[in-house]
């Protein structure tokens, strides 16, 4: 049963973005925007962000924990190619968030991607992206409240991880069960100290590199094609680095699903979507080159200490590894609140469609309380199990989680290829964002996506994952489908 657009101007800045109902209009109306004045007591979210916290939720969206930390065994297994394999994943992320673009700026969507690939493909097609996602982001708010903790129970000896865990878990489902403007806020300022910190960072390594930093003599190129050359662990270790780079830049989705919450949905996509490149260009690869150029990749610094706090202390900055430890934190607790604010709305953009448990529909001042209490407790509930089967339930839930970003990307780009033409004909007003090379590209970024996917069938650990996630896609996708057949009796 097809489904079409209806030809219209793009929305206006203050008008209402909507997650429109499935085939035959049998769900709900998901409503992600409400009137401009706020929240909406008649049960549709509020508009609560405004432009200057969508734009630093993009700028700062792009820094997570996984960068400062994670990126450093993906620096011991790549070496200076490392800049090479973020450059790559990079170029591949920038293709799928053009093409997110496209579909949100077109169809601002609480639901986003999930609500583009509903309309592309099925609704059994937004079903499974949308729980997918979902279980990725209520498993991140457990790794990362067990990564704050541990680094507050490193500050406070003697005190219990489980009471960190807990306060923290209080506090971020708290602001979220306030208003959208409190997780605005957060993110806000969250997102100015990790900008402030990468952009230090960027600054007193570039003056070291060129020599002109007090105390510090330029490197050259000598670690960075001198010790054992570019590839020193060969094509391998760039396959490695290239799937450890894939894994950082997941969660850059949640402001496409943030958008449809603000003053002007249709812009703030296009904004945050159009500075994309140069946010990626700057922060990721421009990060990797400046700590292979200064510091020998093989150093067990960078994987002991994490590469950042590494270079800050080859740098001679006092208390190195502890100013690292804070901006580490910061990009925990941003993941923490953003993960909590962007599963309660894809779980409320599921069941407003009539994908998901009816009760988790209610909408108080413009807030789905229920949604962001359940995905709240389902993040804490993922804590526990760490506690009491870490080597079996909890290793499970983190093997599920660990391809859904490429799952995501996948519906996101098969999405566009079907949504694109269909826009042109019925709509064309409203491509605001227009994803470059079309089809070409999107094609390419396909491609792209399956070739990592047979990348991880090759290492023991990232198979594993593979296997597990491959198993949570078909079971969703298996209940999707029966669902949408039994809705079209």
């Amino acid at each position: 049963m097809s489904r079409t657009l209806t030809p219209s101007p793009p929305p206006s800045g203050g008008g209402p973005a909507t997650d429109a109902p499935p085939v035959g209009g049998a769900a709900l109306d998901d409503r992600a925007t409400a009137a401009p004045s706020g929240p909406n007591p008649s049960g549709s979210l509020s508009n609560g962000l405004k432009q200057r916290h969508l734009s630093m939720i993009a700028l700062g969206g792009v820094i997570g924990a996984g960068l400062f930390v994670g990126s450093g065994a993906g620096i011991a297994a790549a070496g200076p190619s490392i800049v090479l394999a973020y450059a790559v994943s990079g170029l591949l992320v920038m293709f799928v968030m053009r093409m997110l673009g496209e579909m949100s700026a077109a169809n601002p969507a609480s639901g986003s991607f999930s609500v583009h690939a509903d309309r592309a493909i099925g609704p059994w097609a937004g079903f499974t992206a949308g729980w997918m996602f979902w279980t990725l982001l209520v498993v991140g708010v457990a790794i990362e409240a067990i990564g704050a903790a541990h680094i507050l129970q490193g500050w406070f000896p003697g005190t219990p991880s489980w009471m960190w865990v807990l306060i923290l878990m209080a506090l971020f489902c708290g602001s979220n069960l306030g208003s959208v403007a409190h997780f605005g806020e957060f993110e806000f300022w969250f997102a100015a100290l990790k900008i402030g910190a990468i952009a230090l960072f960027l600054g007193l390594g570039v003056l070291a590199i060129l020599g002109v930093l007090p105390g510090s003599d330029s490197p050259g190129t000598a670690h960075l094609l001198h010790d054992g050359g570019f590839l020193p662990t060969g094509t391998n270790g760039l396959l490695i680095g290239l799937l450890a780079s894939v894994a950082a830049y997941g969660g850059l989705e949640t402001v496409t699903i943030a958008a449809a919450e603000s003053e002007n949905p249709v812009g703030g996509v296009a904004k945050a979507v159009r500075t994309t490149m140069w946010r990626i260009g700057v922060v990721y690869v421009g990060s990797m080159l400046v700590i292979v150029t200064l510091l020998p990749w093989h150093d067990k610094a960078v994987t002991e200490q994490g590469p950042y706090a590494a270079v800050l202390d080859r740098l001679g900055v006092p208390g190195g590894g502890q100013i690292m430890n804070v901006v580490v934190l910061i990009a925990l607790l941003s993941a923490m609140n953003a993960n909590i604010y962007g599963s309660s709305r894809m779980a409320y953009s599921l069941v407003a469609r009539g994908q998901g448990p009816r009760f988790l529909a209610k909408v108080s001042g413009g807030i789905p309380r229920r949604a962001v209490l359940a995905s709240s407790g389902f993040g804490f509930f993922a804590v526990l199990l760490s506690f009491w089967w870490p080597t079996t339930v909890f290793a499970w839930l983190l093997n599920m989680v660990g391809g859904v970003v490429l799952v995501v990307w996948g519906f996101i780009a098969v999405s566009q290829l079907l949504l694109r033409r269909r826009l042109e004909r019925e709509a064309p007003g409203r491509l605001v964002v227009r994803m470059w090379g079309f089809p070409y590209l999107t094609w390419v970024t396909l491609a792209g996506v399956a070739g990592v996917l047979v990348l991880m069938t090759l290492d023991a650990d990232t198979r594993v994952q593979l296997y597990f996630t491959g198993g949570l896609a078909l079971a969703l996708a298996l209940v999707g489908r029966l669902r949408q057949r039994a809705g079209s009796r």
